[in-house]
């Protein structure tokens, strides 16, 4: 577009949005909040294609007498951190259920082509999960306690590692988004394929109810927040493929923005994971009513926090 017929096509809008800034006009909180946000857009868009125009200097000085209007009077809540679990975080995360979407669809079909190659070839799980592993496992099979595996180290080192670890690849999940979302894709694609062979592993075992009710009274947690890690890497590469009117580095810059949010919204997850694994996981004795409460109480959690809720807040009321 040409940049006379932007600055006709928007002149009024910006025209209303000084005067309202100079107490000249008086908006209702929600017009004024919508004005201000396409002025912002109109700001990026010109710093793109009218870049050192009149244009570009008019509106950065109006944004910037917005923005400091806006936090001159700003009152920051008292329970910030609060705020953000409650409502800042799923209102945002309501717009980034696409890329949890593509981050699903891909960790679900190689976990299925995972459990399809270690059924095709036998040494496959061995190539995935290490000699060491698997030679172990089999023996804690011929002494009739397959999930052994779990007892082998004291509970709270047990957490800490596993949690830290979780963390460490969910980590790489995002910030390998940076590869224009291939890495990331990358992780969901290795971690898949190592949870469909272990599973089938223990399929072939005829152990797969007791892998599942062991093995998933953690991994429902786990496995989520990392599909979870696996949207905000496709959020930070989806801000830097796909600028839209913003130029590409405030694009990248609110993707990576939005991505570290969602980082920190599933670390409460990965304690939780971790302290499932350290502690729970290793009681299997525990009666399969028990296993399936607190898998299908974590699944539960997760959809409706990550899925339903940011839904439900985003719902506009009917009126």
């Amino acid at each position: 577009m040409r940049e006379a017929a932007f600055v006709k096509q928007n002149k009024d809008k910006w025209a209303t949005f000084e005067s309202a800034l100079s107490n000249k006009t008086k908006l209702s909180p929600d017009v004024l909040s919508d004005l201000y946000i396409e002025i912002t857009d109109h700001l990026s868009y010109a710093k793109t294609f009218y870049q050192g125009s009149n244009t570009e200097f008019y509106l950065n000085g109006l944004a910037a007498q917005a923005h400091q209007k806006i936090y001159k009077t700003k009152r920051e809540p008292k329970n910030r951190i609060l705020e953000f679990w409650k409502t800042e975080f799923p209102t945002l995360f309501y717009h980034h259920h696409r890329e949890l979407l593509i981050a699903f669809l891909v960790f679900v079909f190689f976990t299925i082509v995972g459990a399809f190659s270690a059924a095709d070839d036998a040494d496959f799980v061995r190539a995935i999960l290490g000699d060491g592993y698997v030679n172990m496992t089999l023996e804690n099979i011929e002494k009739g306690d397959p999930m052994a595996v779990y007892k082998q180290m004291g509970e709270f080192n047990m957490f800490l590692g596993i949690t830290i670890n979780n963390i460490r690849v969910a980590l790489m999940a995002f910030a390998y988004g940076i590869f224009l979302g291939i890495g990331t894709l990358m992780i969901m694609l290795q971690n898949g394929i190592m949870l469909g062979s272990f599973q089938y592993f223990f399929y072939e075992k005829g152990l797969l109810w007791e892998s599942v009710r062991t093995i998933w009274i953690h991994g429902t947690i786990e496995i989520s927040v990392i599909i979870i890690a696996g949207c905000a890497g496709l959020v930070l590469a989806n801000g830097l493929l796909f600028p839209g009117t913003y130029s590409r580095l405030e694009s990248f810059k609110r993707g990576v923005k939005n991505g570290l949010k969602i980082m920190i919204s599933t670390v409460p997850f990965f304690i939780i994971a971790g302290f499932l694994e350290g502690f729970v996981t290793r009681h299997t004795e525990m009666p399969d009513g028990l296993a399936i409460l607190i898998i299908a109480v974590s699944l539960a959690a997760i959809v409706y926090y990550y899925i339903l809720y940011p839904i439900k807040l985003n719902k506009k009321p009917n009126l």
